[in-house]
Parts: C-alpha cells; sequence; structure tokens
C-alpha cells in the first residue's frame, strides 16, 4: 500500500462510508466553526471534505497552518447530513473525520490566491506559476492540452503516419522571423539555430523514402509577443505526405480537426466539409485573410458608385481620383438604431487612426433616401445602385471607408468584427472552419517596390510547365493554403516544389542567385537532385487548437511556463547574464553600449 494515501482526492464515495484512509494534498481552504474545523484536501485529481473535532491534539495545528501546505491525513469516511451534501463535488456525500495529521510540507504566505480565479497582474502570475497552475481553470487548461496531444497521436498513426523527431540544432535561415542562435564551442564563430520549423528536415525525410511523416514539434522564433502568439517557443503538429495533392492533404486534417473538436468541445461545427476561399476574394469579402465565418457581415467595393456625376460626396471623389477606393459594410435592420450606435463606431474608427466611417441609411418615404451624416451626397439612383452591390434593404445600413487598398482592407476587417459583436451577430458556441487558398507566389516589397517571395518560398507554383518560364511573377499562384478557424489562423501548408531547376528560377525572380540558393539551402537542393516525390504538408499549431477549446483568449492560459510580453521567464530568471568563462569558452565577447 501507498505510505501517503490509500485513495486519490476524487475516488470516495458513499461505498467507503465506516472505512479508513489515508489521503495527501494541499490545504485548499478551511472553515471554522469554533468545536469544528471543516479542511478541504487538494490533490491533482479533486477535493475532499475532512472534518476535525476541537478535542483531538491536531485540531490547534491544523487551526494555524496556512492554506497550500501539504499534509497528509488519515481517518473515517463519514456520510454528510442531507442538507450539507455538495453536488458538484465527485466527494460531496462523503467527509473524512480526521483521526491524525502529518505536516510534509509547509507554504510560506501566498503572493497569489490558489481558491477562487481572482483577476492578477500577468507579471505575478507568471513569477508564481507553480501556484498560478494550482487553480482549477489553469489546471484543467493544462490537462486539456496534454488530452489533445494524446487524441492527435492517436488518430495520426490510425491515419498511417509515424512519428519521426528533427534536429533542434541547425542552421540558421534565411526566411520567416528571427533565430535564435546558439554558439558552437568547437567551431568557434559559428553558431546553430534553433528550428523556426522543421520545414526543410520534414521535406528531406519525404525525399528518403517516407511515405507519411508526423511529430508533435518544437519550434522557435525571436518575434513579439500577441494574445495568440508566445515569444520564444511554440509546438505545432507537424505532418508531411509523399505523393499527393492539396485536397489529399485537406481530408487528412478535416477528419483530425472535426474529430478533435468533437472530442472536446460541446460547440457546434458550421461546416464539417470546410469552405474553400481564394486567397482575392477573401481579402476581397472579409478584409483579411484570416476570416471568421461566423460573422455574416461582407465587405463590398463601391468605388464605382462614388464614381458616378450624381453623388457629391466630393471628399471621397476626391481621394478616389488620387488613387483610393471605396469599400462598405451593410447592417441589417439597424435603420431604428439610435444615433449614438453609429456615432460609437465611427469614434472607434477614429481610434485606430482613421479619418472615420461614413455612413447612412436606407429609408423609404416617398422615394429612396439615405438618412444619416453623408446621406444626403446620394442620388435616389446611387442609392438603388448601391443597394444592389451590397444586397441591401431598406430599413439596412451602410458604413464606408476610403483610402488605400491595404489601409481600407485592414479597417473594414477590424469594423467588421467590431460592428458584429456590438449587434451579437457572431455565434460564440460554433466553430467555423475554412480554406484559404490560391496565395500568390510573389508580391512587391513596398519600401523597395522589389519582388518577394509572398510566403513560404518552397511551395510548388500552380501553372507549372516544364521548359516554360514564368512570364508574370505577380500573377503566379502557389499551392499554398491556411487553415483558419473563427478568425484564428492555425496554420499555414502547402505542396512543396520538389523540382531543382524550377526552384533556382523562382529564386532568381526574388533576386537570390544560384550560389546564395546553394549555400542557404544547401541540403534541401542537394536532396532533390537525386529524386524527390511531389510532397505536401501542413503544421498546425497547437497552442491555439487549445485556445480555441479551452475558450481562451489568450494563449498564456493554456501554456504551462510560459514568457511574458518582453520574451522573459520571471519564475527562471531567463534570459541571464552568464559567467565570463562560459562566454570565454565560446568565443564570445558581449559588447553593450549603455545609454
Amino acid at each position: 500500500m501507498n505510505k501517503f494515501r490509500t485513495h486519490n482526492c476524487s475516488e470516495l464515495n458513499e461505498k467507503a462510508i465506516e472505512e479508513n484512509v489515508v489521503l495527501s494534498g494541499w490545504l485548499h481552504r478551511k472553515r471554522d466553526h469554533g468545536n469544528l474545523l471543516f479542511i478541504d484536501l487538494r490533490d491533482h485529481y479533486g477535493i475532499t471534505q475532512c472534518v476535525i473535532e476541537n478535542n483531538n491534539k491536531y485540531f490547534p495545528i491544523l487551526e494555524k497552518i496556512r492554506p497550500e501546505s501539504v499534509l497528509k491525513i488519515s481517518g473515517k469516511v463519514l456520510a454528510r447530513s442531507e442538507g450539507t451534501i455538495n453536488s458538484e463535488l465527485s466527494t460531496g456525500k462523503i467527509e473524512i473525520a480526521i483521526n491524525t495529521v502529518d505536516i510534509l510540507s509547509e507554504s510560506k504566505e501566498l503572493p497569489i490566491p490558489v481558491f477562487g480565479e481572482q483577476d492578477y497582474p500577468e507579471d505575478i502570475r507568471l513569477k508564481y506559476r507553480f501556484l498560478d497552475l494550482r487553480r482549477e481553470e489553469m489546471h484543467n487548461n493544462i490537462i486539456l492540452r496534454s488530452k489533445v496531444i494524446s487524441f492527435i497521436r492517436t488518430e495520426m498513426l490510425k491515419l498511417g503516419f509515424l512519428e519521426y523527431q528533427t534536429p533542434i540544432l541547425t542552421s540558421s535561415s534565411p526566411e520567416g522571423a528571427r533565430d535564435f542562435l546558439v554558439p558552437s564551442r568547437l567551431n568557434p564563430g559559428k553558431f546553430y539555430a534553433l528550428p523556426q520549423a522543421p520545414q526543410q528536415f520534414k521535406q528531406l525525410i519525404m525525399v528518403s523514402g517516407f511515405d507519411k511523416y508526423f511529430q508533435i514539434a518544437p519550434c522557435f522564433r525571436d518575434e513579439d509577443a500577441r494574445a495568440d502568439r508566445s515569444p520564444g517557443e511554440f509546438y505545432q503538429l507537424d505532418l508531411e505526405m509523399s505523393f499527393v495533392d492539396q485536397e489529399d492533404i485537406f481530408r487528412v486534417v478535416e477528419k483530425l480537426m472535426v474529430g478533435l473538436f468533437k472530442k472536446f468541445s460541446t460547440k457546434k461545427i458550421m461546416f464539417e466539409k470546410f469552405p474553400r476561399i481564394p486567397f482575392n476574394e477573401s481579402m476581397e469579402k472579409y478584409g483579411t485573410d484570416k476570416p471568421d465565418l461566423r460573422n455574416p457581415l461582407i465587405i463590398n467595393n463601391i468605388t464605382q458608385v462614388l464614381n458616378r456625376e450624381d453623388v457629391k460626396f466630393e471628399i471621397f471623389k476626391k481621394l478616389i481620383k488620387s488613387g483610393s477606393i471605396v469599400k462598405a459594410i451593410v447592417t441589417k435592420n439597424t435603420l431604428g438604431k439610435p444615433r449614438s450606435f453609429f456615432d460609437n463606431i465611427d469614434k472607434w474608427a477614429k481610434s485606430l487612426g482613421a479619418s472615420g466611417l461614413a455612413y447612412f441609411s436606407f429609408e423609404k418615404k416617398k422615394e429612396l433616401s439615405g438618412k444619416g451624416p453623408v446621406g444626403k451626397f446620394f442620388s435616389e439612383k446611387s442609392i438603388q445602385e448601391l443597394m444592389k452591390i451590397c444586397n441591401a434593404q431598406i430599413g439596412d445600413s451602410i458604413f464606408m471607408a476610403c483610402g488605400k487598398l491595404k489601409e481600407v482592407n485592414k479597417l473594414l476587417s477590424a469594423a467588421r468584427e467590431k460592428i458584429a459583436r456590438d449587434l451579437n451577430l457572431i455565434d460564440e458556441k460554433s466553430f467555423a472552419f475554412c480554406w484559404v487558398v490560391d496565395y500568390p507566389m510573389f508580391e512587391l516589397d513596398e519600401n523597395t517596390n522589389k519582388i518577394i517571395f509572398s510566403h513560404n518560398p518552397f511551395s510548388m507554383p500552380q501553372g507549372y510547365e516544364k521548359d516554360k518560364p514564368v512570364s508574370d511573377p505577380l500573377k503566379l499562384k502557389a499551392f499554398q493554403y491556411d487553415i483558419v478557424c473563427n478568425g484564428v489562423e492555425l496554420s499555414s501548408g502547402a505542396i512543396r516544389n520538389h523540382i531543382p531547376e524550377l526552384m533556382y528560377e523562382l529564386f532568381a525572380i526574388a533576386g537570390y542567385d544560384k550560389k546564395q540558393v546553394d549555400d542557404k539551402f544547401s541540403g534541401m537542393i542537394n536532396a532533390l537532385s537525386y529524386g524527390a516525390p511531389p510532397h505536401g504538408g501542413i503544421a498546425p499549431g497547437i497552442d491555439r487548437i487549445v485556445m480555441l477549446l479551452a475558450d481562451k483568449q489568450n494563449i498564456r492560459e493554456i501554456t504551462m511556463f510560459p514568457m511574458n510580453q518582453n520574451a522573459q521567464d520571471l519564475m527562471m530568471k531567463a534570459p541571464s547574464e552568464v559567467n565570463p568563462d562560459q562566454l570565454k569558452e565560446l568565443s564570445l565577447k558581449v559588447d553593450i553600449k549603455k545609454s
């Protein structure tokens, strides 16, 4: 028998009444009733109520001991009286009459409470993460994460995938985020890089003749923190398959995601076959390549209406002549909303640095007209055209933004979410997945006006024909795709370019000569030269998946030991200075200019 416990703190029920038991755990909370002291004992599994009378020699000890001290308690299982049953606990029908108590570990005064869900500053919570993780909500989040990863592993094996591990110490990549660099002691002046993703290695696994690979892969990127992105490290379900096209990838991922989200959530899945939305269409209709399809609002381009002679909205007309466009969002049945509803949205837009959102409502008395600040600038015929383009009806309202394409898309994408939430249009009890496809292979750099890769440089271009050069790089689309859920990008993926000659050609368009490609991607380009199968893959983020399933807005709520927004581990005090002898051994010298 285990000397610390006969049962855990969730096991005991009426069947154990009159048994002598031993429990160990943390003193969750206590309630002093004078002659009786009630102790809630907590372990990983649950809570059991224990009670001690004031004539027991251990009574004064338990009176004084602080919460979160670790106790070993022995006693007899008793039935609770009818009025004291706690139906929220699995042990709620019994309690332990304490005979003896061993103090296994005493706690100091707590810097943050464990009982309850009090809101404390994030840095305090991260400094004392071991206490924060004892809270029920946080504890359950981490357990959920473990179960999700276990489910993924099981399902991937069922689908015929095998798990392989790729190196952690590798070479620096010129693409993507900043690398974390590791100095080499044996090769002075040279550095390893921690992998931003196992991209090249998983392709090399396919070239090596393995058919289906997966890994719960740690990834390292030196980038700024966001609510949905931790600085430093994260985990992804990395997978790759040989002899596949994009639809083969989609079938595997859709099956996995539907099963996963049904298993760990009661929310409904809106589309079990995920919609495919071309990148250009997504930007046009939603202003983003991460659309939340729970939101019914659509963005429409109405520039042509503003160009009409019978439209007198001169501010917009002047901007259009200098290259601006006008886009709009229509809201249904909002004519009767108070002026404050519209003004608040306009004020919100200005808080983002925009000039605001022009608006009016469609109404008809004797004739069709616009009710609102800018409605007077539109003729009846122009309003009719607006209603046709935007699928609007009398009683609806329109919000308009004018500016450069990227600026307007960014503003109206945010406005789309803002307005939908103000109107309670988003179904919070559902998951809406989609694929965003047909990404451009290249784009123009706004600063240099040079052609650069739009996303993954290893993606296969669409419409490739051997010995036929790329005529218009900016029109070239790639077999690249993103999976999005509720406006959160879970992953990017692609069918890979497995043809060396084509890779050289595409990199040349982006300004890389053959020597640069050979230097930076020597392992990859060399391997592809010895017979590479068509292959492709994707890597959904584990952290973001769990964040959605746990219904959290911040990824640090589902990560066991995250860094703060300044990429600091406040608990372990990392990063930190190191001993000068260590630097000398690595042929390094720290030279920091003090301001």
